[in-house]
Order: C-alpha cells, then structure tokens, then sequence
C-alpha cells in the first residue's frame, strides 16, 4: 500500500528530479507532483510524494521532516486526503 507525503517550505529552485533522487534514499517513490502556480509556472515551494509503503513513507519523514535542503527546512508529513470543491 502505498503512502503520499506532502513535501512543504521547498526552495523555488528546487525541481522534481531533485525530490525524486532525495527520497529515493529512504525507498522506492512511486510520482512526485510539484505544484506550480498556473499562471506563471514557477514553483509554489510544495508538492507530493507518493513512496511505494508505508514503512519508506515513514522512513521519509523522520529523515527529511526539518532537514535542510537549498537553504530551507523541509516540512515533511503525511498527505492529508483532498477536500472536495464546489
């Protein structure tokens, strides 16, 4: 079963290959989704990780909670599940 983290505070510079080689340290990531803004397609500093258990879900966020990468403390927890929009 697979688990989604929500990766926050990432540095505008920062790309999904660059997510894609740092959490696969800790296990197999199934997709990464950065959310950009529509408008001018720069990154809005967060986006979605999607590891292929729950134990390399887990793993990710004790290593990356807090760590610091492109000068930013990560903030590294489990997806919340979408709210539907009217």
């Amino acid at each position: 079963m697979t688990m989604k983290l929500y990766v926050g505070n990432l540095s505008f510079d920062t790309s999904s290959n660059d997510l894609q080689t740092l959490f696969a340290q800790t296990g197999t990531v199934e997709s990464v989704s950065l959310i950009e803004d529509r408008e001018t397609g720069r990154s809005r500093g967060f986006g979605f990780i999607e590891m292929s258990s729950k134990e390399e879900g887990a793993a990710a966020i004790e290593k990356f909670n807090g760590q610091e990468v492109g000068g930013r403390a990560l903030k590294v927890n489990e997806a919340k599940p979408r709210e539907n929009r009217y």
